[in-house]
């Protein structure tokens, strides 16, 4: 007996397993890229000057991060709550924006979608007026301005953007399910029309061959009776000629099964209680072994007695199709016969290997309609089929048929149940590889391309909001009302000068002559322009600041100087 050949089965179970890296990796990435976001804007605010409180705004930052990982458990609390934050302390702008666009893209219902968002930024602006006072620019009117300015970067222009891709997404994925059905709908009026014609061109076989191989019949019976006394020696011609038209009937029938719906076959035979069966199958390679082949028949699982007929039909056709194909074309090769059963599945393997010698050629080359109609047989039970030459030399042809078809046994059309893996892509498994690669990099390439975009898309965010929380701040007060400051004895040199006080080469040479003694102690005196004031005509008052060895301002003097004024042309004589 020879050797054991390991079947393949085509189509397995897929296991269930861990979602990959990336997908749990992505969000950890996205929390971290808003949090980063966030100390951006934090340390913007910081360097020019408009942060209070910084460790408070740090912590309330830390905390708004943490809550936008749970974005996607509850979208509409975590907006709601970021807005809030985002009022107190503005550096959380980014956080909100990241959450308003993630939830305006997620969220179907129209009315939601359109009054969260409205509803957190009214949240925002309400919560900057209040702190306005204690945690903002100063005061409520300047916290208003605030939360007007934070509420279109942080949460309205976000959630529009999300809006719109939210609805793309879902219009292309009702698009895709609309072709999807379509192409259904297609290749189930395909395979009506096709069922339709088998049915008429085996009705017409029945009416015009059937018939007439009935009468070929019934005529050679009666010339074998009338034979055996007429000519005895030519009677067994007649049973000879009446065996083959049975034959040829019953072949006939066989065929009218293929041709008509797939659900039933016709003819004395096609269909008995072992058909399918182990033993049924066992007797099928009892024959291609007592035809020469060395084949091998592995069974596992309980017998297929208690399964439908359809299933066991396809079974038996399956082999012995397999079994013919390797009579015609490799007589001396090794074939492995596999069947294995469970709840589920009835799989089916046959697999020869190459043969010692050079091709066997057939006498009559085939059609390829024997594996076509396998196909469509296995495929309308709802299962899977595939046959393929083996890289190594030799041919495999692989089933996989539901346990238990769900549908119409009438006309044949099942559908798969819950077990049953979805058929084969092609039969090229290469073929498929390549291009589930390239669409997995693809798609690789459009989530690159969104997160780029929606990065850089944050960062502008961010800049926007800097520049409006930099407005807000130096829009506001500085809290020195009326005039400005004049100078106090005790001040320093560089005190008096920061108030305008500059000392005047013009009003030096009017004072020289014409000032009272300089205080004790005194190191230099300035003489400002803007100190010099005309109080009537022919005087001017003038101001005079003291400065000691330590640039101490120890003295403020004003005091009269005469001053010269041209007369008028008609006063001149």
């Amino acid at each position: 007996m020879p050797a054991r050949i390991p079947a393949s089965i085509l189509v397995s179970v897929v296991p269930l397993s861990l979602p990959p890296r990336a997908a749990r990796v992505r969000p950890v990435a996205e929390t971290a890229g808003v949090g980063l976001a966030g100390l951006g804007v934090y340390g913007a605010v910081g360097h020019l000057g408009f942060l209070p409180y910084p460790a408070l705004q740090l912590a309330v930052l830390a905390t708004g991060t943490g809550i936008f990982a749970l974005r996607r458990r509850l979208p509409g609390a975590v907006l709601l709550v970021l807005a809030a934050l985002t009022g107190l302390v503005p550096a959380v702008g980014p956080v909100t924006a990241a959450a308003a666009y993630s939830v305006a893209r997620r969220m179907a219902r129209p009315r939601l979608r359109a009054r969260l968002p409205a509803g957190a930024g009214l949240l925002l602006v309400v919560c900057a007026t209040a702190a306005g006072p204690r945690l903002g620019p100063g005061s409520a009117a300047y916290g208003l301005a605030l939360g007007l300015a934070l509420a279109p970067t942080a949460v309205i222009v976000p959630g529009l953007i999300g809006t719109a891709q939210g609805q793309q997404g879902r219009l292309l994925r009702a698009l895709r399910e609309r072709g999807d059905a379509a192409e259904r709908a297609r290749r189930l009026a395909d395979s009506e029309a096709r069922i339709h014609e088998r049915s008429r061109i085996a009705a017409e076989m029945h009416d015009l061959v059937g018939h007439r191989l009935s009468l070929v019949s019934l005529h050679a019976g009666g010339l074998e009776l009338a034979l055996e006394q007429a000519a005895p020696e030519l009677r067994e011609e007649a049973a000879l000629v009446r065996r083959t038209t049975r034959d040829a009937m019953r072949e006939l029938r066989q065929a009218l099964g293929v041709l008509g719906p797939l659900g039933r076959d016709t003819g004395p035979d096609a269909l008995t209680d072992a058909t399918g069966t182990r033993a049924d199958i066992e007797a099928l390679v009892a024959q291609s072994r007592d035809g020469g082949i060395a084949v091998r028949l592995d069974w596992t699982g309980p017998d297929l007695d208690a399964r439908p007929a359809p299933v066991r039909r396809a079974v038996h056709r399956v082999v012995r199709e397999a079994l013919t194909n390797v009579h015609r074309y490799a007589p001396d090769a090794h074939v492995g016969v596999t069947v294995v059963h469970d709840d589920a599945l009835v799989r089916v393997t046959v697999r020869n290997g190459a043969r010692p010698g050079p091709p066997a050629t057939a006498e009559e080359p085939g059609t390829g309609r024997g594996l076509t109609g396998l196909r469509e047989r296995v495929e309308l039970l709802g299962g899977t089929f595939g046959a393929a030459a083996l890289p190594a030399g030799g041919f495999r042809v692989d089933a996989a048929v539901p346990a238990e078809p769900v549908g119409d046994p009438a006309t044949g059309r099942t559908t798969p149940g819950p077990d049953v893996p979805p058929p084969p892509a092609g039969p090229d498994p290469a073929a498929a590889a390549a291009a589930a690669a390239a669409a997995a990099a693809g798609a690789d390439r459009r989530r690159t391309a969104e997160a780029l975009t929606l990065g850089f898309g944050l960062a502008a965010l961010s800049a926007l909001m800097v520049v409006g929380i930099a407005f807000v701040y130096a829009a506001q007060p500085s809290g020195r009302s009326g005039p400005a400051p004049l100078p106090r004895v005790g001040m320093t040199y560089g005190e008096v000068a920061a108030l305008g006080v500059q000392d005047n080469g013009a009003v030096r040479a009017a004072a020289t002559g014409h000032e009272p003694p300089r205080p004790a102690g005194t190191a230099g005196c300035v003489y400002p322009f803007n100190g010099a004031t005309e109080r009537y005509p022919g005087g001017l008052l003038i101001a005079r600041y003291c400065f000691d060895a330590a640039q101490r301002l120890i003295a403020i003097d004003r005091f009269d100087v005469p001053s010269v004024r041209d007369a008028t042309p008609w006063e001149i004589p």
